[in-house]
């Protein structure tokens, strides 16, 4: 996806959980969990992809699913499939990702509410940018279905770069050279990631798991119109 320029933005000073203020000029988000659920879907094009290999494992629920969200493709394939091995895993891997990315470029996921007229809104202040763990292919289906191309400047994901979710924040921080970021997700591990690439953490509480420790809190998505 090309990035784009543009101007610096007004920074604008954000409430911290301990009352202090936070300065940012630039957002990253997570995707699952924070800008869209895409459970259900995954398990419907994963689930036909195992129904092709008859005794290998039985289908993927909504429960073992979530479990699974945030993690890099590696670690999925290694849960999922325990017993094989590793370039089996690798292949089965494969073809439930491609299989996902097919449907999702044509039929989307569920974003949650206002995601797309909170984004416009923030877009025109800051550069924002995406931040996944997952494969490739996936932000762009994301992008395509849901129409938001516009509203993100770049993004970067473990199957392209093969890095961690906090080494491609860092990688991101300094070839955009972003000086005052913020990273919002909903899990541990982007809580972590976040601290790993020296940034405040704010959590989406709505989303799919609970942090540690965070700088900040949206219980919507529609709360970060108050940074506009």
């Amino acid at each position: 996806m090309p990035l784009r320029r543009r101007n610096p933005p007004n920074r604008a000073a954000i409430i911290r959980r301990d009352k202090t203020a936070m300065q940012i000029d630039s957002i990253i988000f997570d995707l699952d969990g924070t800008l869209w659920d895409s459970v259900d879907e995954v398990i419907l094009t994963w689930n036909r992809v195992l129904a092709r290999y008859p005794g290998l494992r039985g289908p993927i629920d909504r429960a073992e699913q979530e479990s699974l969200m945030g993690l890099q493709m590696d670690e999925i394939a290694r849960r999922l499939f325990p017993s094989e091995s590793p370039e089996r895993q690798a292949a089965l891997m494969e073809e439930c990702v491609q299989e996902e990315n097919r449907y999702l470029y044509l039929h989307g996921g569920r974003l949650y509410p206002d995601v797309e007229r909170t984004l416009t809104a923030l877009h025109a202040r800051y550069p924002l940018y995406i931040i996944s763990n997952c494969q490739s292919g996936y932000i762009e289906s994301f992008l395509h279905a849901h129409h938001l191309s516009d509203c993100f400047d770049g993004f970067l994901c473990f199957g392209d770069t093969g890095l961690s979710k906090g080494e491609n924040i860092r990688k991101l921080i300094s070839d955009k050279r972003l000086l005052q970021p913020v990273y919002i997700g909903d899990t541990l591990g982007d809580q972590e990631s976040a601290d790993f690439a020296g940034i405040p953490f704010i959590f989406a509480s709505y989303g799919f798991g609970k942090p540690d420790h965070y700088a900040g809190i949206i219980r919507r998505f529609s709360d970060l119109a108050q940074w506009v």
